[in-house]
């Protein structure tokens, strides 16, 4: 493989595949949604972090079937392209791709406010450009000079973002256990079903990410086997800990939804005033995680369309000594940049929300196809699979019905390019071997369903 200029390197392992799932959930809304939901659900905050979960795990299960019969980079797109044909690819991939853009701007404009608390110049003008440049830069460059090492910025982020937050939790269960629950301030509304709703349509932002990784399914050992694994596990460990940090926070509040810093707020009161610095500090770190990832597997969905022929060759060229897609990282670093610097956090993060409900979708309906076209495909099966796909699909269809229109524009201004991005290559030569074509050519083997 080293000897080939124009091949990506599978250098990703499960565990390295399975930090960067968490690393790619788990930002910054760990450290403020806490608030959110107990503003909708009080006490019962708790429980929509278990019904978030489980919907996105039925998702995340339909994507590890569909994504264990596939080798190649594209994700989402792939699959799209593959199942549901060239115009709805094309329109999956511009969707995934403003979702990831639009979910790492907000991360990184949300990156130079925490600063702000501890370096006030952070948020003028020319030190925020400095700071932003500095901080996407490195990440550039680390994955510029080879995936692994990408995975290992990746890696570390993964291990110190959990470490904090098992501490905090270990405190907050601790502490629980001396001193006992708060009594809590009585909400100002009962809870209704618009409450839950908008409870579990926040936290499916908190849980989302995933999807992204799979972007880089060229560059893994052994997708067919880890990426179901890695999947499980790691929305399993989010949910955990996103569970017992809203238990932390909700008994160690009497009213959560009244501050706009929830774990530094209940981290001051376990262990004093000390610990919100140190909680300020580790929303810093989990933020660049999650952008560590995001550099990471991003770039590779202009890399797949450019591979297809679905978007201009360059973004398809590989480094000859590094074996990365540069070009199509210098593309995402400059976008990245763009975002950050002329949208808010706010802005970003519920158009990101909004369209990656149209990339879990496509997920669903792409299993429904692929379980009639290659029924005996090698590849991981999800047990009723069939019914989970639809209930996939209605869960997003009920989400989406609660989405605002203010990001309307910016969602039909990206179909419309992607629309005249498939016009423009819709008479372009495929690929001479499409991946569905060597799945069906495995279909004689026996299917696995060993997880």
């Amino acid at each position: 493989m080293a000897g080939q200029p124009n091949t990506l390197v599978r250098t990703i392992g499960r565990w390295s595949l399975t930090a960067l799932v968490i690393n790619s959930i788990i930002g910054s809304g760990v450290f403020g949604l806490p608030s959110v939901v107990s503003s909708q659900l009080g006490r019962m905050a708790p429980v929509a972090y278990f019904i978030a979960g489980a919907g996105m795990a039925v998702i995340a299960g339909c994507l590890s079937e569909v994504a264990s019969q596939f080798r190649e980079t594209g994700g989402p797109y792939l699959y799209a392209r593959e199942t549901l044909g060239r115009f709805w690819g094309i329109q999956i991939a511009w969707m995934t791709w403003l979702s990831r853009i639009a979910a790492a701007s907000g991360t990184a404009n949300l990156f130079t406010t925490y600063l702000g608390q501890i370096l006030p110049r952070a948020t003028q003008p020319l030190y925020r450009l400095a700071i932003l440049t500095v901080l996407v830069g490195v990440l550039a460059v680390a994955n510029y000079v080879g995936v692994k090492s990408g995975a290992r910025v990746s890696d570390f982020f993964t291990a110190t973002k959990l470490l904090l937050l098992a501490i905090f939790i270990a405190a907050g269960l601790w502490w629980l256990r001396i001193y006992g629950a708060v009594l809590p301030t009585p909400l100002p509304h009962p809870v209704e079903a618009k409450n839950w709703l908008e409870a579990v349509l926040v936290l499916v932002y908190a849980y989302g990410g995933f999807e992204a990784v799979l972007l880089a399914t060229g560059e893994m050992r052994d997708p067919r086997r880890d990426v179901p694994v890695a999947l499980m596990i790691g929305i399993a460990t989010v949910a955990v800990i996103y569970t017992l940090v809203q238990v932390v926070v909700t008994a160690t509040l009497a009213d959560p939804a009244a501050t706009q810093r929830p774990i530094a707020d209940s981290a001051g009161r376990i262990l004093g005033p000390g610990a919100a610095a140190a909680i300020a500090v580790g929303v810093l770190l989990s933020i660049y995680g999650y952008l560590s990832a995001n550099m990471l597997h991003t770039p590779r969905l202009t890399f797949a369309l450019a591979e297809r022929g679905d978007f201009p060759k360059i973004f398809a060229r590989i480094h000859k000594r590094f074996h990365t897609p540069y070009i199509s990282i210098l593309l995402y670093t400059i976008l990245l940049l763009a975002f950050t610097l002329v949208g808010n956090f706010r802005w970003n993060i519920t158009l990101s929300a909004i369209v990656r409900l149209f990339t879990y979708s496509s997920v669903a309906i792409a299993l429904l196809v692929l379980r009639k076209r290659t029924p005996d495909a090698n590849a991981f099966r999800l047990p009723t699979g069939k019914a989970l796909a639809i209930v996939a699909i209605l869960f997003c269809v009920v989400l989406l019905a609660r989405t605002p229109l203010s990001n309307s524009t910016a969602v039909l201004i990206t179909a419309a390019l992607a629309t005249a991005n498939w016009a423009a290559v819709r008479h372009t030569p495929p690929p001479n071997q499409t991946d569905l074509e060597v799945v069906l050519h495995q279909t004689n083997r026996p299917a696995d369903n060993d997880v």
